[in-house]
């Protein structure tokens, strides 16, 4: 298995020595901590069960031990490699099939497995699943998450890697883990909630998971490793899910890891996962939690689902730093396009990877094929942003509140490029969003940046629920679309469709030529009419005539650098400055088309003027919030991490303490004999 995580520290723990070759197996007394495998606990995760009412989502050995045959020299790979062709089943191969014993609990049958991943249409949306719940470690102290390539040791054949550094799983954790709807994610900033996340996502990956996970926890150290494998339970033809799972717990006073379980159970347990895992001996096994360290957990997904050309759906080989989906990359005839994060994010997980969460702690880094992907901010891509707050009621009651982030691309008006990425409690939802079609010009390049904790996402989170919150939003994004390109459009050289246009004046001629003679009666015909002034930064276009006799004029191409020196007048001043296919031509092609400067429209100037600067102040009082949160969670992480080091120093100098304890008192009967 590669291992590319040389630019960060793994922790190693020097006093974690396992030998394998002569595992203790525990007591009943280390075994009551863990769930029995009575008829009524079977399946169970801990802690009392009703004696009416067990659900047996996870079921482990040895109740189904005599399906398994011995250890094969060779993983077998599932029967169908399609995820798409992959949910037929034939339950009648079992030699053993378990029918129901009149105990009242259900029984969740393989089938399940596969159809409860196609949430799952996108192969990223179910890698993004496994980041969310190494982020929501960092609580725990969890410092990265790698998401690499790794090789299957039994055939050779790529499968994915994601290990993180984070608190780890107990044995209770871990069967929670490998069972469904249990999730112990109380915080409200937790990504992770439903207890479903796990299972959807390595299924849709690949037709087998392998974890291991290290955990300590009230000076005990506890390893366990999970298998669920689609290719076992198909292949054996078993009527409900089977789950083998060892558990491990360090003993200081041999310095060695030992199992949990009785000896028939570890000893079944032990042998699927020999015979269906990419490992053959427990060494092997054992082997894996080295590079782990003191806790942490690592997630193997083999036996990956190919695509409609026989190819692997991820592709390991075009790109040596970034992990793509096969076929689909998608050109179109604009390189701007192509190469936009709009675009990539789509087959790229860098891309994908960088804008994934709004947020993350400088100590944490995502490290993608041994290279730390860098965050990226959408906002950062606009140019002439602005900020919209927008408050959500329904029947009267405000629902909460978001300050929506809207502008055009840099690329802007290049790129046919448009949408809204909306983040839940930091994470992306939907990225870039299409609210209003692209069927026309209106809301070209224009995108924005939000994070709505007001909706509720889907369970393959990819989507929201569909609910009058999520319809309101959606409108209001449209409007805050239309109305923004109503106010901006001028500034990447589109019409201002607002203000009326006048028919041909008289000083103009057929062919767009202005009238002399009409320009010397400047002072008789048009003595009542204001000055019309060029918007600052433009120059004249007749610097010797008086500009109350001649409409407005501007040259072509639309200078917009000059606008950046009055940004206050995007509104007034520069929204006037039209340009278009039905202008006036004059000589060396200029364009001329005439301004209505009425009362309405000094009123409407005003009004957007003050807006403008009512935008301004609440930018500012955005970015100070945004600023005074960003300092609290750097800070609150700081306090963790230091929190989590004073309980390692406490921890070690009570087993000093202890040690010297004993030392202590071997001397003190040394010298009384």
């Amino acid at each position: 298995m590669s291992n590319n995580n040389a630019s960060i520290n793994v922790p190693h723990d020097a006093l974690v020595v396992v030998k394998p070759e002569n595992h203790r197996y525990g007591s009943k007394g280390h075994h009551q901590s863990l769930p029995q495998d009575s008829e009524e606990n079977r399946g169970s995760f801990g802690g009392a069960q009703s004696s009416t009412s067990v659900v047996d989502q996870v079921r482990t050995p040895p109740e189904d031990a005599g399906v398994t045959s011995s250890a094969s020299t060779i993983c077998p790979a599932p029967v169908c490699r399609q995820f798409w062709k992959a949910g037929s089943y034939n339950d009648e191969l079992s030699s053993k099939s378990q029918q129901p014993t009149g105990k009242n609990y259900l029984h969740v049958h393989p089938m399940f497995l596969h159809s409860n991943a196609t949430s799952h249409k996108w192969a990223f949306g179910a890698v993004a699943e496994l980041l969310d719940n190494a982020v929501d470690e960092i609580q725990n102290g969890a410092t990265f998450v790698i998401v690499d390539k790794t090789i299957n040791p039994r055939d050779g054949a790529p499968a994915l890697l994601v290990q993180d550094d984070g608190g780890g799983m107990d044995p209770q954790a871990m069967r929670h883990c490998m069972g469904f709807g249990f999730s112990d994610k109380k915080s409200d900033s937790a990504i992770g909630r439903y207890g479903n996340g796990f299972k959807t996502s390595t299924m849709r990956l690949g037709a087998d998971v392998i974890v291991f996970s290290r955990h300590f926890k009230n000076q005990t150290w506890t390893q366990s490793i999970g298998l669920l494998s689609y290719t076992y339970l198909t292949r054996t033809g078993h009527d409900r899910i089977v789950v083998p799972i060892l558990d491990y717990e360090y003993k200081a006073s041999t310095s060695e890891f030992v199992t949990l379980q009785d000896r028939e159970h570890f000893i079944s347990s032990l042998s699927i996962l020999l015979e269906w895992s990419p490992f053959s001996t427990e060494a092997e096994l054992l082997q894996q939690f080295d590079d782990i360290g003191s806790h942490g957990t690592k997630v193997i997904i083999y036996n990956l689902w190919l695509n409609s050309d026989a190819k692997l759906e991820l592709d390991f080989d075009s790109a040596a730093e970034d992990i793509l989906i096969e076929g689909n990359v998608k050109k179109t005839g604009c390189k701007i396009t192509n190469d936009h994060i709009a675009t990539r994010f789509s087959y790229s997980l860098r891309v994908y990877l960088s804008i994934l969460y709004l947020r993350i702690p400088e100590a944490f880094k995502i490290l993608l094929r041994g290279k730390v992907v860098q965050q990226h901010n959408v906002a950062d891509d606009l140019k002439h942003p602005q900020y919209i707050l927008y408050k959500p009621q329904v029947a009267g009651r405000e629902e909460g509140e978001v300050v929506t982030t809207i502008g055009f691309l840099k690329e802007a008006p290049k790129v046919n490029l448009s949408g809204f990425c909306v983040y839940h409690k930091n994470r992306l939802i939907m990225p870039f969003w299409q609210v209003v079609s692209n069927s026309n010009s209106k809301g070209r390049g224009i995108v924005g940046a939000l994070e709505a904790n007001f909706v509720e996402p889907t369970h393959n989170k990819q989507d929201f629920e569909k609910t009058v919150l999520l319809q309101k939003l959606e409108n209001r994004l449209k409007e805050m679309t239309t109305e923004y390109w109503n106010c901006h459009c001028v500034l990447i050289g589109y019409h201002d469709t607002k203000k009326s246009r006048l028919k041909v004046p008289q000083n103009v001629q057929t062919g767009g030529r202005p009238n002399v003679n009409m320009l010397q009666k400047n002072s008789a015909g048009y003595s009542g009419r204001q000055t019309i002034n060029p918007p600052p930064g433009f120059p004249a276009a007749f610097p010797n005539a008086n500009l109350a006799s001649l409409p407005r004029v501007s040259t072509e191409p639309v200078v917009l650098e000059k606008r950046k020196e009055h940004p206050d007048l995007v509104a007034s001043a520069a929204s006037r400055r039209k340009v278009g296919s039905d202008g006036f031509t004059v000589p060396g092609h200029i364009r001329v088309e005439q301004f209505i400067r009425g009362s309405a429209n000094q009123s409407q100037d005003s009004e957007i003027v003050k807006l403008m600067e009512e935008n301004k102040k609440l930018r500012a009082k955005w970015l100070d919030h945004k600023v005074r949160s960003q300092n609290l969670e750097v800070k609150a992480m700081n306090l963790s991490s230091e929190l989590e080091k004073v309980k390692s120093e406490y921890e070690r100098l009570m087993e000093e303490l202890q040690a010297l304890s004993v030392v202590k008192e071997e001397r003190s009967r040394h010298v009384n004999t």
